[in-house]
């Protein structure tokens, strides 16, 4: 559990300045880490935050100082340790359906008594990290047991379009039919999003715009999301949970600026009545539900507040992320930390805190008030490094964090793999481009890219022409590299956030 609590909180160190101890722990780690025991681990959880969190120290140790070996980033110590873990987690796949199990022990694989009953986050919450290890390995079962998985939820939706909390992955029969965007179920939303800007994979952003136009037509109240059965879309709960208080950052991801501040200034409400979030909240009674009124500091509305302020700069955002830091640190602040609110009708407190307080809340936090954060790069500063495959660049901003916070750099999944015949040719073009350029001077602001969205740049020559613009230009100007590129029709992403036509 040390080691778990390193790997999840390492990035967060990087982000708020601490690279000293950024190093030391790399260090640590690299030491190694014994994923042959006989434990029974969750699925989800490894991944998000295990494998989720050595990928994303890996593809940021290089920023952070640390000696990297030849080849980085498509090999180092911290990629084996993710690519080890994730196969340790691949015989739950093994279904007739392709929805995995939501436990496996590391050492034996599936125990014979498993549960074949998942929850929906469960099966649908893998293809950020799972495919990013097949890009940097080289390795394709990873995305393909993924994306086999999303598209099994896809298919057993409703008739009306939607999904329920808990499904069989043997005879893919819902048990639990409560569909909402919480508790469950919230992470594959995010994932089918996150998926799609990563990837740059229309069918992904498809389904989930489908899933967007289901869950306003049946959940949504009053710009409250309410739970409703599968089926009928009759409301089965009436309440919100602190888990939901993520949708309106999605929201943003996909432009929808409107409805996402609407339903975050609700959410906003339940904070300031009660100086953070209970993990139920009965809308109609306006209250918290009974044995849920804890807040063990969950990030989720922080994290809507990080992207919506990005998209608008709307200071209410800012209030909110005052009153987080303010309350935090009166209620729940203790020697050793910062502890889970048992009760936040009286705020006492209990005896944990939680990982994720350190990989997520804090992180958002501090990057809500930070603009001047590496993360929030928007092209114009970069990184090119030499792999076995050419030339790369790296940390030019656009990073998509997994569901626990941990960013994952979408221009490292381009950097792996041989490039493709055409590709060099379209080089050439672009260099010549180049010389152009320098000689008639001529305005350059986006580049769009050549086949599977992989940049066809020559970032030797993209640099130096980033720096003349500086010099030449009052105007904040644009970088030469548009990082993630979209190969989007009907889409476009812009510093992560994708716009349809129509907005």
């Amino acid at each position: 559990s040390f080691s778990l609590t390193l790997i999840d909180a390492l990035d967060t160190l990087l982000i708020l300045g601490n690279v000293s101890e950024f190093q030391r722990v790399v260090n640590v780690l690299q030491e190694g880490v014994d994923f042959d025991i006989d434990v029974n681990a969750s699925v989800f959880e490894t991944n998000i935050r295990v494998v989720g969190g050595l990928l994303s120290a890996h593809l940021l140790s290089k920023k952070a100082g640390v000696e990297v070996e030849a080849g980085w980033p498509c090999s180092g110590p911290l990629l084996r340790m993710a690519e080890e873990a994730a196969r340790k987690l691949l015989p739950a796949f093994e279904t007739p359906t392709g929805m995995p199990y939501g436990t496996v022990n590391l050492l034996h694989g599936v125990n014979p008594g498993e549960t074949p009953v998942t929850c929906t986050a469960g099966i649908g919450t893998f293809i950020v990290e799972f495919a990013t290890l097949s890009h940097l390995t080289g390795d394709p079962v990873f995305e393909d047991v993924a994306r086999k998985a999303l598209k099994a939820l896809w298919k057993n939706r409703s008739d009306i379009g939607l999904v329920g909390n808990h499904i069989d992955v043997i005879t893919a029969k819902w048990v639990a039919q409560d569909a909402g965007i919480g508790a469950g179920v919230d992470s594959y939303f995010e994932y089918l999003v996150k998926g799609a800007i990563l990837l740059q994979d229309k069918e992904l952003m498809s389904m989930f715009l489908e899933y967007n136009k289901a869950i306003k037509n049946y959940t949504k109240f009053d710009d409250w999301y309410l739970w409703v059965q599968m089926y009928k879309g009759t409301v089965s709960m009436p309440v919100f949970q602190s888990l939901e208080a993520y949708w309106p950052g999605l929201q943003s991801l996909i432009g929808d600026i409107d409805n996402a501040m609407r339903t975050f200034l609700n959410y906003y409400t339940v904070w300031k009545q009660f100086g953070g979030l209970p993990e139920f909240y009965n809308i109609p009674q306006g209250y918290t539900v009974d044995k849920r009124e804890g807040y063990p500091l969950r990030p989720e509305l922080i994290e809507s507040a990080m992207y919506l302020y990005r998209a608008t700069r709307d200071p209410t955002l800012l209030e909110l992320g005052r009153d987080a830091v303010e309350s935090i640190e009166k209620i729940s602040r203790v020697d050793c930390g910062f502890a889970t609110i048992k009760d936040l009708r009286d705020h006492r407190l209990d005896n944990r805190m939680e990982s994720f307080f350190l990989a997520e809340t804090v992180k958002y936090l501090y990057l809500l008030f930070d603009p001047d954060n590496f993360i929030h790069n928007d092209g114009s500063a970069f990184d090119v490094v030499v792999t076995p495959y050419g030339e790369c660049v790296l940390n030019a901003g656009g990073y998509i964090f997994n569901t626990e916070a941990h960013p994952i750099d979408p221009a490292a999944l381009h950097c792996c793999r041989k490039r493709k015949e055409e590709q060099w040719e379209v080089e050439d073009l672009m260099r010549e481009f180049y010389s152009l350029k320098k000689t008639k001077k001529f305005t350059f602001k986006t580049a769009s890219n050549h086949g599977e969205g992989e940049g066809a740049r020559d970032p030797e020559d993209a640099s130096s022409e980033k720096g003349g613009e500086k010099k030449n230009s009052k105007k904040s100007s644009h970088s030469l590299l548009s990082c993630p590129s979209q190969s989007f029709n009907s889409k476009l992403a812009v510093l992560g956030q994708v716009f349809l036509d129509n907005t």
